[in-house]
Parts: C-alpha cells; sequence; structure tokens
C-alpha cells in the first residue's frame, strides 16, 4: 500500500468508537447551502482499511497540496442488495490526517434501485447534500482549493444538467494529501462495469506529477494514470464483496 502506511490515522478502532463519532456528527453539520445530514446521511472521511484491500479505491498522493481538481462520468449500477452505497469524490486530507475535506456524488441502493445525490463533507462534520438533480451518465467536475489559514472553497459542478454548487467553508486540515477516489461505506459497492475520472489536477498539474499511489476498494482496481485520467474496473479474480459487510447504521460514515 506504500512506504508511509504507518503514518495513517484510522477513524475507527471499532464499532464502539464509530458510535461516538456517529453521536458528535450531528453537532458538527455545517452551515450553508444544501440540507443537513438526517439520520440516513452518508459520511466519507479518512483512510481505513476495512476491506481487505482498502476503502478507498483509486489514487492518492501524499505531500503537501492545496488544490484538487477531476472530473468523472457516473456509471450506470446494478444494485445487488440495499446495503449497496458508493461515491465518487476528490478531496484534500484523510490520508495521514484525521480531516477531509471533499466532494463527491452518492449512489444509494436501499430503496432497491439507485438514487443519487450531490455533496459535500468537512469531515469529522457530517456530510451536508445538495438537492441538484444527479442521472447516471452525467459529467462530473469537483474541486477542492486550501484558501490558507484553514478556508477552503469546494465546488461541483454537472456539466450534462448544467448546474453548480460551491460553498466556503472553515477546518482545520493539515492538505497533507490529494485523493480521488471511490468509496462504500457500507463495505457493499453496486455493481458497475467501470468509472472514468478525467483531468484531475494537484496544484494546477497533471496527478501523475504527484506521485500518486494506487488503492483498490471492494475489487475495483484503477488502471494506469495518464495526464491525469484514469478508469476504476472490476479487477479479474478480485471478490467484490468485502470479507466482512456491515451492518447499515442509522448514519454512516465514511
Amino acid at each position: 500500500m506504500g512506504t508511509n502506511a504507518g503514518t495513517r490515522r484510522n477513524r475507527f478502532t471499532g464499532r464502539a468508537a464509530a458510535a461516538s463519532l456517529l453521536l458528535a456528527a450531528a453537532a458538527l453539520v455545517p452551515a450553508g447551502a444544501g440540507s443537513s445530514a438526517a439520520a440516513t446521511a452518508a459520511g466519507f472521511g479518512p483512510h481505513a482499511g476495512r476491506f481487505q484491500d482498502s476503502n478507498w479505491g483509486g489514487y492518492v498522493a501524499s505531500g503537501s497540496f492545496s488544490t484538487i481538481s477531476g472530473s468523472w462520468t457516473e456509471p450506470h449500477v446494478t444494485c445487488n442488495s440495499s446495503n449497496d452505497l458508493f461515491a465518487p469524490w476528490v478531496g484534500l486530507d484523510g490520508y495521514g490526517s484525521q480531516t477531509v475535506e471533499q466532494t463527491g456524488v452518492q449512489t444509494d441502493c436501499s430503496s432497491g434501485s439507485p438514487v443519487l445525490s450531490a455533496w459535500y463533507e468537512m469531515y469529522p462534520a457530517a456530510p451536508v447534500y445538495w438537492n441538484d438533480p444527479v442521472s447516471e451518465g452525467d459529467s462530473i467536475t469537483a474541486s477542492v482549493v486550501s484558501n490558507g489559514g484553514g478556508s477552503y472553497t469546494l465546488t461541483l459542478t454537472d456539466n450534462t444538467k448544467g448546474w453548480t454548487e460551491h460553498v466556503d467553508q472553515n477546518l482545520g486540515g493539515e492538505n497533507v494529501s490529494a485523493e480521488a477516489v471511490i468509496e462504500s461505506p457500507t463495505q457493499s459497492y453496486p455493481s458497475f462495469s467501470r468509472l472514468d475520472f478525467s483531468g484531475v489536477t494537484v496544484d494546477g498539474q497533471p496527478f501523475d506529477a504527484a506521485n500518486p499511489q494506487t488503492f483498490t476498494s471492494g475489487g475495483y482496481s484503477p488502471g494506469p494514470l495518464s495526464n491525469g485520467s484514469f478508469s476504476m474496473t472490476q479487477g479479474s479474480g478480485v471478490a467484490r464483496t468485502p470479507h466482512a459487510p456491515a451492518k447499515r447504521p442509522s448514519v454512516i460514515r465514511y
């Protein structure tokens, strides 16, 4: 997984620790645009090794960063169970730190069919959802910018639908990592053939220049990174189902 794996600070030391974080999350929802997280909210947080492989799948760079931007196409998914839940996102921090500044699109199968929702999160606060429509096949562009002094600007655009949301938030982040990844907080991905990231940049340079590490999650692996573009596909011979499927809690934290 990388030479600095020992520096990761995982969010969970057990289910009890997770429960205490969930209680704290309700008081930490950021104010501003969008609807606050409710009982069925999902949260996206630091890297943690809940899967046999990783809870993040994609590319993660370690160093010092102030911006990340990238695009992806929302894939067509098949819900295998009501526990399936995942999101592609870009963000800063979370690998070697205990905050994450991130934005993306969540696909939730709890209703039996995929429901897509745009969101941002300033972990450890719970996610905040925007009410804009998102559909499979939509082209999404996301960015997170550290303005200095703990100020961040998060922007999410649906290029297909033609809407853009952005929000300014404050958090004592360390800006020690930058990532373009997929993640399933329930440890249960829906099925999809591929998810394409493109034009990922950090500090204005192609993601390749930051020498990011690869991570596989739930059997989905990143292909080669070229000029900030790569595809997530299900790896040949790699089981998609995690070794310890999680019961869906009332509030989910990534």
